[in-house]
């Protein structure tokens, strides 16, 4: 067998099929995880935005209307609690497995720096900028800071949540932790 210049090709040597072929396979591979991953997160942003929506403003001015901040982090928690298990549960579960323990807790400080991201585009928007009405707060909160929230979980959470190979993230989140 040759290659393109005329020269040998070992045996062992994976052809150009069998390397698209594994392309392709980690692709629709990744493709399936951001999908189920997005409907995970669109039911977790409807919870987030809803419970958000109707502490500040249920009733005209809502039980937490003068503390916007609060009101996301009650929000953000809740909507993490159900994100963690419909991504353990359906999203990654063909990937390896972590004490339970170890996995909520790694998702949940995943989840605190994804909520730091979102309450601090609120904070620049609401306190900075001086934009404090409820279009402002939702566009700043819950489209650009969960927007970029968002990109920083997946990653995060295939890498040291839910990580293909367990001992490899284990031994990261140490080395990180040192």
């Amino acid at each position: 067998m040759r290659d393109r210049y005329h020269q040998p090709v070992s045996e062992t040597t994976p052809s150009r099929r069998g390397l698209v072929r594994g392309l392709i396979d980690q692709v629709d591979k990744l493709w399936h995880e951001v999908a189920k991953f997005g409907v995970v997160g669109a039911f977790a942003f409807v919870i987030d935005v809803g419970l958000f929506n109707l502490l500040r403003f249920a009733g005209g001015e809502g039980p937490m209307y003068d503390k916007p901040l609060t009101a996301k982090v009650v929000s953000v928690a809740v909507a993490t609690t159900f994100a963690y298990f419909g991504n353990r549960y359906w999203t990654f579960r063909h990937r390896g497995r972590t004490s339970f323990h170890r996995e909520y807790l790694l998702f949940f400080v995943l989840n605190g720096v994804g909520m730091a991201i979102s309450v601090a585009c609120l904070w620049i928007s609401h306190y900075l900028l001086g934009f404090t009405s409820a279009l402002a707060d939702n566009i700043s909160a819950n489209v650009i800071g969960l927007g970029l929230g968002t990109l920083f979980r997946f990653w995060s959470y295939r890498r040291w949540v839910f990580p293909e190979d367990v001992e490899a993230a284990d031994e990261a989140a140490i080395a990180t932790s040192a």
